[in-house]
C-alpha cells in the first residue's frame, strides 16, 4: 500500500508566483513639499503610462515605467485530498476515498520567476511570470477497515516523499492607490504549471492584498517600503497523471508490504462472514446490522481489489506503473504576509516577504531593475 503516495504528486503544480512591486505614491506632508512641487513642474519624458504627465502634474510619484525582476520563493503547505482513483498499468481505476486516510500531506516548493512588467495606467501594473521551480510531497497515511462491530481499524501504513519538476508561465495585474501618504495594492495573477508528473498544468489564480508605507531617506531616490497583507491562493482542483512505481518506491520493498496488507484484509473479511453467519435470520434483516456487513464488504472489496491489482503489477518490475485522478485543495486559502522593500535608487530595488498563519509559510526575495518607456 506504500505506493499510494502517488496521490499526492498531482499538487506539485502549485507555485505561488508573487512578484516585486514599487508602487506609485503621491506626496504628501509638509516635509515632502519640495519633492511633489519639483514633481509637479517636472515635464513628464516618457510615453508610458498613459496619462503619466496628468499623474506628474497632481504630484504623484510614479516609478519607472517598465521593470525586470528575479525572484525566488520557496513555500509549505497542508493539502487535503479527496476523490482518490488509483489503477495500475494501465488498468481499472479504483476509488480508495473510503480506505485512505492521510495522517499528514505536506507539500513543499521552491521556484526561480523572472517578471517583465510595465505600468499601463498611473495605477495600474501588467506584468508576465516565466519561472522553473522544483516541488516535493511528504505524506503519511494508512490503510483503514471496518470489522464487524462497524470500528475502523488500520491494516497497512505508509510514508513517503517525492520530488518533481515544473515549468511556469503566467501573467498578472496589479491596481495601486495612494492612500494618505501610504498605499493599497491589490496584485491578482493567474499562473499555469506543468509539472512532469500531471497530464495537464495546474491553473493557479493568486490574490495579494497589501497596504503599506514608503520612508525617504535623505539620499535622494532611496526609501524604504513596510507592508502587511493577505494572500490567497485558489487552483484548478481535479488532477490526473501516471507514474512509474520505481520513481517512487524501492520495488524490492514493495512485495512484502503488500503481501501482509492482503493478509489482514483477508482475516477481516473472514471475521466479517463470521459474525454475519452467527447472526439469527431476523438479525440478518436488523437494518443496523445489515448496514455494518454492507460498509465492511464495500471497504474490504476494495482494499482486497486495490492491493491484488498492485501485486500484479508488481509482475512488471520497472515498468510498473500507476494511474491516478483525483481532487485536491489547500487546508487553508488565506495567510498573512508582512514584507519590506529597500529602493537604491528608482532604477534598483531589493524585497523580502514572509507569509505565516494558518497551514502555510512561504518566504520571497526579489531584485529589480526599472527602466522609462
Amino acid at each position: 500500500m506504500k505506493r499510494a503516495l502517488f496521490l499526492l504528486v498531482c499538487w506539485f503544480g502549485l507555485f505561488h508566483t508573487v512578484i516585486s512591486q514599487v508602487y506609485t505614491n503621491v506626496e504628501v506632508g509638509e516635509k515632502n513639499q519640495a519633492l511633489a512641487d519639483s514633481i509637479k513642474n517636472t515635464p513628464y519624458p516618457y510615453l508610458l503610462p498613459l496619462w503619466g504627465e496628468r499623474a506628474a502634474a497632481l504630484g504623484y510619484n510614479l516609478p519607472y515605467s517598465a521593470g525586470l525582476s528575479l525572484n525566488f520563493l520557496t513555500q509549505e503547505s497542508d493539502v487535503v485530498i479527496n476523490n482518490l482513483q488509483v489503477g495500475f498499468n494501465n488498468g481499472p481505476l479504483y476509488n480508495i476515498d473510503e480506505i485512505i486516510r492521510f495522517n499528514d500531506a505536506i507539500a513543499r516548493a521552491s521556484a526561480l520567476t523572472f517578471r517583465p512588467d510595465i505600468w499601463i495606467l498611473p495605477f495600474l501594473n501588467i506584468y508576465g511570470i516565466f519561472g522553473q521551480g522544483k516541488s516535493s510531497t511528504e505524506i503519511s497515511a494508512g490503510v483503514f477497515v471496518p470489522d464487524s462491530s462497524g470500528v475502523w481499524s488500520k491494516v497497512s501504513d505508509f510514508s513517503t516523499k517525492a520530488n518533481f519538476n515544473a515549468t511556469i508561465m503566467g501573467f498578472g495585474l496589479t491596481p495601486t492607490m495612494g492612500v494618505g501618504g501610504g498605499w493599497l495594492a491589490l496584485d491578482m495573477n493567474f499562473a499555469w504549471t506543468d509539472v512532469d508528473a500531471l497530464d495537464k498544468p495546474v491553473k493557479t489564480f493568486i490574490f495579494g492584498p497589501r497596504f503599506g508605507k514608503t520612508f525617504r531617506f535623505k539620499k535622494p531616490e532611496s526609501n524604504l517600503a513596510i507592508w502587511v497583507g493577505g494572500f490567497r491562493v485558489q487552483f484548478s482542483s481535479e488532477t490526473s497523471g501516471n507514474l512509474l512505481l520505481s520513481d517512487l518506491f524501492p520495488l524490492e520493498d514493495i512485495g512484502g508490504k503488500v503481501d501482509t496488507a492482503i493478509i489482514n484484509v483477508g482475516i477481516r473479511q473472514e471475521n466479517v462472514e463470521a459474525w454475519w453467519s452467527d447472526l439469527t435470520p431476523a438479525e440478518q434483516l436488523n437494518p443496523v446490522n445489515k448496514a455494518k456487513y454492507e460498509t465492511a464488504n464495500r471497504a474490504l472489496d476494495s482494499a482486497g481489489s486495490l492491493l491484488n491489482s498492485i501485486d500484479e503489477s508488481l509482475n512488471d518490475g520497472e515498468s510498473a506503473s500507476v494511474q491516478y485522478s483525483l481532487d485536491k485543495k489547500l487546508k487553508d486559502a488565506w495567510n498573512f504576509i508582512v514584507g519590506t522593500q529597500y529602493q537604491l535608487n528608482k532604477h534598483w530595488m531589493i524585497r523580502a516577504e514572509i507569509g505565516f498563519l494558518g497551514s502555510r509559510e512561504q518566504f520571497l526575495t526579489s531584485l529589480q531593475y526599472r527602466f522609462g518607456l
